[in-house]
């Protein structure tokens, strides 16, 4: 049995990208290692033990092509439309909320956001398998 305990995507910015995951999800550091050439950094909260790890290349001004291959990272939330206010307060840019339906029936509602290195994060409704 496997059981996953981090994802890791590339900034350029690690404070910048510190700062905007501790806004938009409440994620601080747990770790942080220094190398020649990257920095790790690993973000969690008290929610749960799964990790965003982000990885600064010391040399990298610019920013990475993400290219068609990445999909998103997805958070649950208990009160999306109050999330949406307080991200578009936070001049994050949110999209619209969507809802997506199976058979007729809900299941999910959501929106997505970028930060600042381009990756999507797909915040959901708490609802149904989403939990």
């Amino acid at each position: 049995m496997a059981k996953l305990v981090h994802m890791m995507v590339r900034v350029v910015d690690l404070d910048r990208s510190i700062q905007w995951y501790r806004q938009a999800f409440g994620l601080e550091p747990a770790a942080r290692f220094e190398f020649d050439s990257f920095d790790l950094v690993y973000l969690r909260n008290p929610e749960n033990d799964f990790e965003l790890e982000l990885t600064a290349n010391k040399d990298r001004q610019q920013p990475y092509d993400l290219g068609e291959g990445y999909g998103h990272v997805a958070v649950v939330v208990d009160d999306l439309d109050a999330e949406h206010a307080r991200f578009t307060a936070e001049g994050f840019q949110p999209k619209d909320i969507k809802q997506l339906e199976h058979g007729g029936e809900k299941l999910a509602r959501f929106f997505f956001v970028e930060d600042p290195d381009g990756y999507k994060c797909e915040v959901m409704e708490r609802y149904g398998r989403y939990q």
